[in-house]
């Protein structure tokens, strides 16, 4: 008898907790999608995960970058205990998706939490140059990020700014040391990138920096 009353205890517990635990879920990722700060803070206070993920591999922190979703995104950025290096299956990070929709002041705040500026392949600068964010790259750039960062495939940001950024994008990574001559996989440069989009702009200001480098009467 004693045995059977513990069973239907436990079965009563299990069974509360797994619903509680189902609708916070769902309550979670519906908040953010609403940009609802005050359920998502309400959510951590009683103890949900602030890395669960999305059903298809995202963190909530990823999601409500990219929506974007900002309150939500400041809430989980100062919440202690979030890993701000949570990436999904393609290796993106928070502050990749940061960088990418030119968020400065959350890029900032993330890298306060040691976000990996820098990291093998895709990094932060290329997502940044991708949509010609000024202050972001100037950011990522004045906490040390590598300029000439190689993506898998041997792309780097100035390539990346050269053929889907802007014409200040190029000239600021220009300015700052970025290495013209560097070719990707396929052996193309950033001039190349930059032509191969109809960036005429972009391709002759690399064109003017090649000059001003190379010995009088040489082109």
């Amino acid at each position: 008898m004693r045995n059977y009353l513990k069973f239907i205890i436990y079965l009563t517990v299990v069974l509360g907790i797994f619903p509680a635990r189902a609708g916070s879920y769902e309550d979670f990722f519906t908040a953010i999608k609403r940009d609802d700060a005050a359920t998502v803070q309400s959510l951590l206070q009683r103890g949900f995960d602030p890395d669960a993920r999305s059903p298809d591999g995202q963190s909530g922190l990823y999601l409500a970058l990219r929506e974007p979703s900002l309150k939500v995104a400041r809430v989980l950025v100062d919440w202690p205990r979030l890993n701000v290096e949570s990436r999904n299956q393609s290796d993106e990070s928070p502050l990749m998706m940061a960088a990418l929709k030119g968020h400065t002041d959350l890029v900032r705040r993330l890298i306060a939490r040691d976000a990996h500026v820098n990291k093998p392949g895709w990094a932060p600068l290329h997502y940044a140059a991708t949509h010609g964010h000024l202050e972001v790259m100037a950011l990522l750039l004045e906490h040390h990020a590598f300029i000439d960062a190689e993506s898998p495939n041997g792309t780097t940001p100035l390539m990346m700014a050269a053929m889907y950024g802007t014409p200040e994008a190029v000239k600021l990574l220009l300015d700052a040391g970025a290495d013209v001559n560097m070719k990707n996989q396929l052996g193309m440069s950033a001039w190349d990138f930059a032509m191969k989009a109809n960036r005429r702009d972009s391709a002759e200001l690399i064109s003017q920096h090649v000059r001003t480098k190379r010995p009088a009467g040489r082109w």
